[in-house]
């Protein structure tokens, strides 16, 4: 069981998302204006933008915001140029954590990242410390009063998923990161809207907390998905739903 999932269905049902739309929409332009700026504007040609196009239409970005994210990327209209960086670090408990970001100030966001670690109980790592626990693949999560199982499998499946994991009260889709546009459609096209749906890196095996490693790490989590540069965090930890319910209260 993941703990994330939990994660995400919890923040999504407490209108977190909506809340943090704008957040949302910022991360996503600066990942069109990277991927268009490192392999062209044209979505046919540059897979890793057309991944993005999707996320951005999956959480309902304006298309006039897109393509102008778009053409910032291509040096068609003037915007700042972003530098793309990976952390790795061990929370509370000795949990991996992935943290990649988008910035204009490498030295900066590395030394506001560090304080938001060692603030809530971890470090930074080497490189490549943890990054070997985890594999980059499409990650959507359902919740299971949404959908029923054989619908969501059938659909998931066919349309590239990987697998259809049970994590209590959610299922996980697991698909390869070039399958998710297809697969989160599929999920679209069931009349489901996913608790998240994103590439993320998955870990191979989970870290159980509880008590005040798990708290630490339900404030650490939320403060760094705050962080305006941070674009994803990926965790291998494994907390109750029940304990991050009363953190996040």
């Amino acid at each position: 069981m993941s703990g994330h999932s939990k994660w995400h269905s919890i923040k999504h049902k407490k209108g977190a998302a909506d809340a943090k739309r704008g957040k949302i929409f910022t991360r996503i332009i600066k990942e069109l204006t990277v991927a268009a700026r490192a392999g062209g504007g044209d979505p046919d040609s540059n897979p890793r933008l057309r991944t993005i196009i999707a996320d951005a239409k999956a959480n309902n970005m304006p298309a006039d915001n897109i393509k102008r994210a778009i053409r910032r990327g291509t040096g068609e209209e003037p915007g700042v140029s972003y530098e793309e960086a990976q952390y790795e670090a061990y929370g509370p408990g000795g949990a991996a954590l992935i943290i990649e970001v988008l910035t204009d100030n490498k030295n900066r966001t590395a030394g506001e990242i560090r304080h938001l670690l060692e603030k809530h109980g971890g470090n930074l790592a080497a490189p490549n410390a943890v990054a070997w626990m985890f594999q980059k693949k499409g990650y959507i999560v359902v919740e299971k009063t949404k959908a029923d199982e054989e619908r969501l499998m059938s659909a998931v499946l066919d349309a590239g998923a990987d697998d259809l994991k049970d994590d209590d009260d959610n299922w996980e889709v697991l698909s390869p990161p070039e399958a998710f546009p297809a697969v989160n459609e599929a999920v679209k096209q069931l009349g489901i809207e996913p608790a998240t749906a994103k590439v993320s890196m998955i870990p191979q095996n989970y870290v159980k907390l509880e008590g005040k490693a798990a708290q630490q790490m339900v404030k650490l989590m939320d403060g760094l998905e705050d962080h305006d540069d941070v674009q994803n965090v990926s965790s291998n930890f494994d907390i109750s739903e029940k304990e991050i319910e009363a953190s996040l209260a």
